[in-house]
């Protein structure tokens, strides 16, 4: 799954950003198993990758939020 940018997650409904994220944090956990268990990666930063990525979709889904909050 490609790294997401904060401009591209900003564009992408609330529903898609649920959906990805899903998919991401199970990437991630399938990255840590084979890890674990020694087998090698063909990437092998891709577990920074992911785990920058969720946190960039966490990051702004907690800013819609903020926003949210404020305008009521």
């Amino acid at each position: 799954m490609p790294i997401l940018r904060t401009k591209e997650i900003r564009e992408t409904k609330q529903e898609d950003l649920n959906k990805r994220l899903s998919d991401l944090r199970l990437d991630l956990m399938k990255e840590i198993g084979n890890s674990k268990m020694g087998r090698t990666s063909k990437n092998t930063g891709k577990i920074k990758q992911l785990k920058k990525t969720i946190a960039r979709i966490l990051t702004v889904k907690r800013e819609f939020a903020v926003k949210k909050e404020v305008k009521k």
